[in-house]
């Protein structure tokens, strides 16, 4: 007999992973499954940042480290959060993890208490929701649409805010839309939270080196409410470092304190040779990933124009991140070999199966007629994934 707790029974697993997992057993079985269901970039880590992995290997730097990462790296964290952000941050400000996933649930664990209000916008990455679950927080789910590139107005924001509400999470860019909020759009969030003084912000922006529209925005950017804001981000999407396991969370002083406290007794301090890798990423200046980019978006332009050839695919053009996120509500009702397509967990098994694609049903990220696919592979691979998706939907009736 098992007896699991009612916390772990709560909580569901990762759809990105579990897509991820079914991809890597057919694999095993022979079948030539494209895969692009995880945002985990193709590109090999910069060899500046290696080498610097390398040199700390040799150089036997290899023990405990201080929970929030050593002082140094703080430092150089801080300095990039000046010199690209124009933030301004203390090494004191800053806590390393174990990712950027560790960074939030570091952040939702100290400052949300069961019954606590979190506003969500949706889609939203699949952990947001999860991790609240943890803390016994309460969503509070703002749906966006594809027409406005699937971001909130600050009038929809405040329409959402009660004396019970203490925090909002949300991404930008977006995992898993691809949008990208303007200054002016922030802006406008700013002057709604500054009005309620127990509102927090948790900002991820993870992405924030994969933007297709110029510099990056940051939530903290401004100072009336720059100490209500958390900014989560990291080194694996931007630096290519998904396997290092490296976030960042810059915040006042009293929150990074309590995450230390809280990471002190999870998992201690992220390995001491990531943290070295981390240090070089950090004085890498912002053009030196920029040939990932460039590339991200060249792979988004070829996604847009075949995806015009798919039937029943409605999209809008994201502006950063990795990933496109279709409207597939078209194909509900459409059958193929007595299987019914009735939402997109239907039509995203539909296409494993037939077309040996993996992507993630928007189930996982607040909304099951949309499916999510990422381009973080070759142009091959997205040319033939493509080909055998509209192959595959003629196919439906």
């Amino acid at each position: 007999m098992t007896h699991l707790s009612d916390r772990v029974n709560l909580i569901s697993e990762s759809q990105t992973i579990a897509m991820a997992r079914k991809s890597r057993e057919l694999k095993a079985e022979g079948i030539d499954i494209i895969s692009l269901s995880l945002g985990e970039p193709d590109f090999a880590t910069p060899e500046v940042i290696k080498q610097a992995a390398i040199k700390a290997i040799n150089d036997n730097f290899s023990y405990y480290t201080h929970v929030s990462g050593y002082v140094e790296l703080r430092g150089a964290i801080a300095q990039k959060f000046k010199r690209d952000n124009n933030l301004d941050y203390s090494p004191d400000d800053i806590v390393v993890s174990t990712g950027a996933k560790q960074s939030i649930a570091n952040a939702v664990l100290c400052l949300i208490n069961p019954g606590d209000e979190v506003i969500i916008p949706a889609p939203f990455w699949v952990s947001y929701l999860e991790i609240l679950k943890l803390a016994g927080g309460v969503p509070i789910i703002i749906n966006t649409t594809l027409e406005n590139d699937f971001k909130i107005t600050a009038e929809e924001l405040k329409a959402h805010i009660t004396p019970k509400t203490r925090m909002m999470m949300f991404s930008t860019p977006c995992n898993p839309t691809g949008s990208v909020y303007s200054k002016k759009e922030l802006r406008a969030i700013a002057d709604v939270v500054k009005q309620h003084e127990e509102l927090y912000i948790m900002s991820d922006e993870i992405y924030e080196h994969i933007n297709f529209i110029g510099g990056h925005e940051s939530m903290a950017q401004f100072p009336e409410i720059k100490e209500r804001v958390i900014t989560i981000n990291g080194v694996s999407k931007g630096f290519a470092m998904t396997g290092w396991r490296g976030g960042i969370m810059a915040a006042p002083k009293w929150i990074a304190q309590a995450c230390d406290k809280m990471q002190g007794q999870f998992t201690s301090a992220t390995c001491s040779i990531t943290q070295k890798a981390m240090h070089a990423a950090m004085e890498l200046p912002a053009e030196s990933t920029h040939y990932m980019r460039d590339a991200f978006l060249k792979r988004r332009n070829l996604v847009l124009e075949l995806m015009k050839e798919i039937p029943g695919f409605k999209t809008n053009t994201p502006q950063g991140a990795f990933y496109v996120y279709p409207e597939v509500s078209a194909l509900f009702g459409k059958s193929y070999n007595g299987f019914t397509v009735n939402n997109a967990t239907d039509l995203s098994m539909f296409l494993l199966d037939v077309a040996h694609v993996a992507l993630v049903p928007g189930a996982a990220f607040g909304d099951d007629k949309y499916i999510r696919f990422s381009y973080a592979t070759s142009e091959d691979k997205l040319t033939e994934a493509l080909k055998r998706m509209k192959e595959a939907i003629e196919k439906l009736k």
